[in-house]
């Protein structure tokens, strides 16, 4: 699995994906995704993140993102941020202008909103009654719920292989409104996997439509495309790109 700066050559030619999780994960779980893109002639960047600072917000992330490009970032270039990973991307795209901002299960942002405050300002409570019913309050959910929310579409194998890079997300990460007064003028896309038991479909159509105007994109899937569907993932990025 490849990660870090080691990620950045371009030398292959194609576009530049710099990729960013979500839910204080290590980006090197994109590890596989990154292989598929170099097959299809591209290129990924897994940027080293302030993981370990738990007060590192969306800012410093972005930070840390800008960072990993170098100066100047490689082009053309495209943002990809996924959950709570799409924070820090469009603070990242508003800084760095790519050719395309791709969003994937995203926690769709709004200009000054923090993380902590999206969850009621979307009505994500509302979208997940059903869920929140049988397995109770996200907060309490165990082992056997997290499975069954996040990894259903994830195999064994692949889990242990990516066991290292979860994390937990720090609190700054919820604290900070989006440093934006507008979305970035930079060409977005919204891509959601369809089986995500998280931010449902319709959910996430509904909240595209009402924050940024835009329609969406789908794929197959589950929450975690990078884990369960590398190839396809790097496929659908290469096309929406």
């Amino acid at each position: 699995m490849s990660g870090g700066n080691a990620n950045v050559s371009t030398e292959g030619g194609g576009t530049t994906f710099v990729l960013i999780p979500g839910a204080g994960a290590d980006p090197r779980v994109y590890g596989a995704t990154i292989e598929a893109l170099r097959e299809l002639g591209h290129e990924g960047i897994a940027p080293p993140l302030p993981l370990d600072d738990a007060d590192a917000t969306p800012s410093d992330h972005a930070d840390a993102i800008v960072a990993a490009l170098g100066d100047p970032p490689p082009a053309p270039l495209v943002v990809v941020g996924q959950s709570l990973g799409a924070y820090s991307a469009t603070i990242a795209a508003a800084r760095l202008r790519p050719s395309r901002l791709i969003l994937l299960a995203p926690m769709i942002p709004a200009p000054g909103e923090s993380a902590g405050e999206w969850w009621e300002g979307t009505g994500h409570g509302e979208a997940i009654a059903p869920l929140v019913e049988r397995l109770g309050s996200p907060s309490d959910w165990d082992e056997a719920a997290m499975a069954e929310v996040f990894y259903h579409d994830v195999d064994e194998a692949t889990l242990a292989a990516n066991a290292e890079y979860e994390g937990v997300p720090s609190d700054g990460l919820f604290a900070e409104p989006l440093p934006l007064d507008a979305w970035p003028d930079v060409p977005t896309t919204v891509l959601i996997p369809r089986d995500d038991r998280l931010f449902p479909l319709e959910f996430q159509r509904r909240v595209a439509r009402e924050r940024l105007g835009l329609g969406i994109e789908e794929m197959a899937g589950g929450h975690l495309p990078f884990l369960s569907r590398p190839d396809e993932l790097a496929e659908r990025l290469v096309a929406l790109a």
